[in-house]
Parts: structure tokens; sequence; C-alpha cells
């Protein structure tokens, strides 16, 4: 039987679904990796990816992925808490 590894990748980014859009998009990119689910917290500013494949595929997504929020996710900019309109 093959091996098959899940993670749970958490991105601090809950806020512009374009950014999560972008990360997603290099998970999906990767064949013998799927991507299963993903969610997003607004109020927390954070998002969570479930995918599952096999070692070198994983590998590849994963770093793919974690490169590409890198890129886009500015965290001296990052903000915790749920803005307010006040």
């Amino acid at each position: 039987m093959d091996k098959i590894i899940e993670c749970v990748p958490n991105f601090s980014e809950g806020r512009r679904p374009e950014v999560l859009e972008a990360i997603m998009n290099e998970i999906k990119a990767v064949d013998g990796v799927r991507l299963l689910d993903h969610t997003h917290d607004f109020d927390h500013n954070r998002a969570v990816f479930t995918l599952v494949g096999s070692p070198e595929p994983m590998k590849k997504a994963v770093i793919s992925a974690v490169a590409k929020a890198a890129e886009l996710i500015d965290m001296v900019r990052h903000n915790f808490f749920k803005p307010t309109t006040e």
C-alpha cells in the first residue's frame, strides 16, 4: 500500500478571498494531492486547508502553498483582531 499523508496547514489570512484562492490554487496544481477542505475565519483572520496525498507531491504542494502565502501575507501589517467600524 502506498503511503498517504494528511496535512492541515493554517495560514494567517481569513479576510482576503483572493489570497486564499491563490494559496488554494498552488495546492490544486500539484498532481497526486487532493484538497479535502478549507475554511476561513474572518474574525480571527485565519484559514485552514486540509489536504492529502503521497509524500513527494505533498511536499511540493505544501512548499508551494507556503511560498505563495509568504509572498502575499505581510505579517508586519497582519491584524489578528476583528476590524471595527468605529
